[in-house]
């Protein structure tokens, strides 16, 4: 089945649409894809991954279409930094 696997960081964004077996786990993809050797840092007992924005286990299946996410530590507050959405008067 076709699946994707996404990573981005400040400036760099990664897609890779893979094959994968029927029975592939979100690890398995990851691990297949090649992402981590392009990423070596990425830790994934530490960073949260996911699948359309939701967060899942590594060890959750796929089904076909699926996108894979991993995902960032945030790196500020968000209850501590102004939101840049807000209309100055």
């Amino acid at each position: 089945m076709q699946i994707g696997v996404a990573y981005s960081e400040p400036g760099q964004q990664m897609w890779l649409n893979i094959e994968v077996p029927d029975d592939s786990t979100v690890s398995d993809a990851i691990q297949r894809s090649g992402i981590l050797k392009q990423f070596p840092y990425i830790d994934l007992a530490e960073q949260k991954v996911g699948v359309f924005g939701r967060l899942v286990k590594l060890d959750a299946p796929l089904k076909p279409g699926d996108r894979v996410e991993i995902y960032r530590g945030i790196i500020a507050d968000p209850e501590t930094v102004p939101r840049r959405d807000m209309v100055e008067e």
